[in-house]
């Protein structure tokens, strides 16, 4: 028997034991996992790793932007900024470049969250998938972790089965020889 026929035999085998379907209705993670638990080999690999292979720039950009957005340092050097330019249109207050109600200010704060908010929800859509890749390779590797638990019952169950069968034949000669020794003595 080959490799790739016992691997099939234990694919059949699999899908009906611990799944109860037959190997044709099988989900393809279902029958990832019972092939990489038939011929041993692990199934965890690193999602983020395959994550950022199908990312380009752009998504790598927006991703910097939106941590960057979302942090201490551009909170604090924002609101040094925004003191540096009130203190300085106060103190030339005649000379100011953006006057007291400081409309060219609002003008560029709005636009900073008119692009930063899509930034940051494009962020938030890629850590979605992200987060729903690590998700489905989570569930895949707990599959197998149940497959191999369930193999490692039935091999226990399987070992456990053959010591009895053997310690009842070993009893059972035992009373054939005291049945020997019993019948032996009485016709003395």
């Amino acid at each position: 028997m080959s490799a790739s026929e016992d691997i099939e035999r234990k694919l059949a085998h699999g899908a009906d034991r611990y799944f109860g379907k037959a190997p044709e209705d099988l989900s393809s993670v279902e029958e990832t996992v019972l092939k990489k638990a038939a011929s041993r080999r692990t199934l965890a690999r690193d999602t983020e790793a395959a994550y950022l292979e199908k990312t380009g720039f752009g998504d790598r950009m927006s991703d910097r932007i939106a941590s960057f957005g979302g942090s201490w340092a551009f909170i604090l050097s924002f609101l040094a900024f925004l003191a540096i330019w009130v203190s300085a249109n106060v103190a030339l207050a005649m000379g100011a470049f953006d006057p007291y109600p400081f409309i060219f200010l609002n003008l560029m704060l709005s636009m900073i969250a008119a692009l930063q908010a899509p930034i940051i929800m494009m962020s938030q859509n890629r850590q979605a998938e992200k987060d729903r890749l690590a998700a489905a390779h989570d569930y895949e590797v707990n599959l197998k972790a149940e497959v191999e638990i369930m193999a490692l019952h039935d091999k226990l169950d399987q070992m456990r089965e053959h010591e009895l069968r053997a310690l009842v034949e070993k009893q059972q000669e035992q009373l054939d020889l005291l049945t020997k020794a019993v019948l032996g003595r009485s016709s003395e």
